[in-house]
C-alpha cells in the first residue's frame, strides 16, 4: 500500500477535525435535540442520557459515553488487529468526543422533526463523509463490526454493522416511540446519500460515446472549439462488420449542448450515448 505524504497526513487530520465537529454540531444541534436514534454511538448515548436523566436524575453527557465506549473497543481492537488497524481512528474518535462536548453549547434552532431530520442527516452524513475521506473511522459500530468479524468469519462486516445499528435504532423506538424511529429512518436516507456523494464526487459531468463515419472530421471540431481531449477507441460494427473507430469525451454538464451541436454540424446521423460521470480527475477537470 502507498504511504501517505506528510502533506496529506496532515491534509486527512485536518478533514478528521472538520468533519467530526460538522457531525458532532449535527448530533447535539438536531438529533439529541429531539431524540433521533439513527443508530451509532451517538444513537446509544441518547438514549442512554435519556434513561439516566429521566430514571435516576444523573446528566451522562454524550461525549462521555461516547468516550466510555470507545476506549475498551479500541483497546480489544489493537489487542486483536495491531495499533496499524486502528490508526487515525484513534485520533478521530477521540477528537469526536472532544466535539461533543464544545458543540453542545451550539444553541439549537427551533425545528420539526422533519425538518431535524433531513439538516440532521445532512450534517452527519457531510461530517462522516469527511472522516471516511481521510481514511478513518469515528470508532463506535465501526470498530465492534470489526471486533466481531473475527469470529464470525462467515457474515460480511457490513450485515454486522447493519445489525449493530438496527438494534440501536430498535432501542430508540421502543424508548422514543415508532414515530420518531420512522423520521430517524429518514435521517440514515440522508446520511447514507450524502456520504456517497462526498466519497465519489459532486462534480458531475457527462461522457459521450459518439460514432460516426466523419470521426476524424468530429474529433478536431471537439479538441478546437470545445478544448476538449478526444479519444478514438477502435471497434467493429457486428451487423455491418465494418471497422468503426468511436470516439469518446467527458464534458461539462454545460457542455453537453454546444457538443451535441459541433457533431451534428460535422454528421447529421452521428450516432450519440451521454452518461452521467460522478467526478473526473485529470486536466481540465479536478486535480
Amino acid at each position: 500500500m502507498r504511504r501517505e505524504t506528510k502533506n496529506e497526513n496532515i491534509l486527512n487530520y485536518i478533514y478528521i477535525i472538520i468533519g467530526t465537529t460538522i457531525l458532532a454540531a449535527g448530533v447535539n444541534m438536531f438529533f439529541a435535540k429531539l431524540k433521533l436514534v439513527t443508530g451509532g454511538v451517538s444513537g446509544l448515548a441518547i438514549v442512554i442520557e435519556y434513561i439516566m436523566k429521566k430514571n435516576y436524575g444523573i446528566n451522562i453527557p454524550l461525549w462521555f459515553t461516547n468516550i466510555a465506549v470507545n476506549i475498551p473497543l479500541l483497546a480489544i481492537a489493537i489487542k486483536l488487529k495491531g495499533r496499524e488497524f486502528v490508526g487515525k481512528s484513534i485520533f478521530s474518535a477521540a477528537y469526536l468526543s472532544f466535539a461533543l462536548f464544545y458543540t453542545s453549547f451550539i444553541p439549537s434552532p427551533d425545528v420539526d422533526y422533519l425538518l431535524a431530520s433531513v439538516f440532521g442527516g445532512v450534517f452527519v452524513g457531510t461530517g462522516l463523509g469527511f472522516v471516511l475521506r481521510a481514511s478513518a473511522s469515528t470508532g463506535g459500530t465501526d470498530l465492534a463490526a470489526n471486533i466481531l468479524k473475527v469470529y464470525l468469519n462467515n457474515i460480511p462486516i457490513a450485515k454486522i454493522i447493519l445489525i449493530i445499528d438496527s438494534s440501536i435504532v430498535l432501542v430508540g423506538a421502543f424508548v422514543f416511540g415508532i414515530e420518531k424511529a420512522m423520521y430517524a429512518l429518514i435521517s440514515i436516507y440522508i446520511v447514507a446519500k450524502v456520504i456517497d456523494s462526498i466519497l465519489e464526487g459532486i462534480n458531475f459531468s457527462k461522457a459521450v460515446f459518439i460514432i460516426s463515419d466523419f470521426s476524424e472530421e468530429i474529433s478536431e471540431v471537439l479538441m478546437k472549439d470545445l478544448n476538449r481531449g478526444v479519444t478514438g477507441i477502435h471497434a467493429t460494427g457486428m451487423y455491418s462488420k465494418g471497422e468503426k473507430q468511436v470516439l469518446f469525451v467527458v464534458v461539462g454538464t454545460n457542455e453537453i449542448v454546444p457538443l451535441q451541436k459541433m457533431v451534428k454540424e460535422v454528421d447529421a446521423k452521428a450516432f450519440m450515448t451521454v452518461a452521467d460521470v460522478r467526478e473526473v480527475l485529470g486536466e481540465g477537470f479536478t486535480e
